[in-house]
């Protein structure tokens, strides 16, 4: 389980890989939510981490299926008109941004041993 501080650095990537490319993303977001605009990675950032988690794979269709069953499936935007959102269509950067910090995480542990 992942709380504050844990999700921020997966924030900080996703917004500068993901939200960049948004073609929803509010004037002057992200952050979208204060803006009027609820964004799937905003409210279901800890489900989207915990789902990339759960899958090890070179192809796409396996991260496209649990973000499916694990993160839309509970979404507070699914029965509304902001659905489906922007992670349908940019969830390859996403993995690849959590994937990307965990890969840093992974070698600052290892740095941080070698000391």
């Amino acid at each position: 389980m992942y709380e504050g501080t844990d999700l921020e650095e997966y924030m900080v990537e996703i917004r500068d890989r993901v939200c960049s490319r948004c073609i929803e993303r509010p004037p002057g977001g992200p952050p979208c939510q204060p803006l009027g605009k609820r964004c799937g990675v905003e409210v279901n950032l800890r489900e989207l981490v915990e789902a990339v988690h759960q899958e090890h794979s070179n192809w796409m269709e396996p991260y496209i299926e649990r973000f499916h069953e694990d993160v839309c499936a509970h979404c507070v935007n699914r029965p509304t008109s902001q659905c489906p959102c922007a992670l349908d269509y940019l969830l390859l950067l996403a993995v690849e941004a959590i994937e990307d910090v965990d890969q840093r995480r992974g070698k600052s542990a290892m740095q941080g041993a070698e000391t």
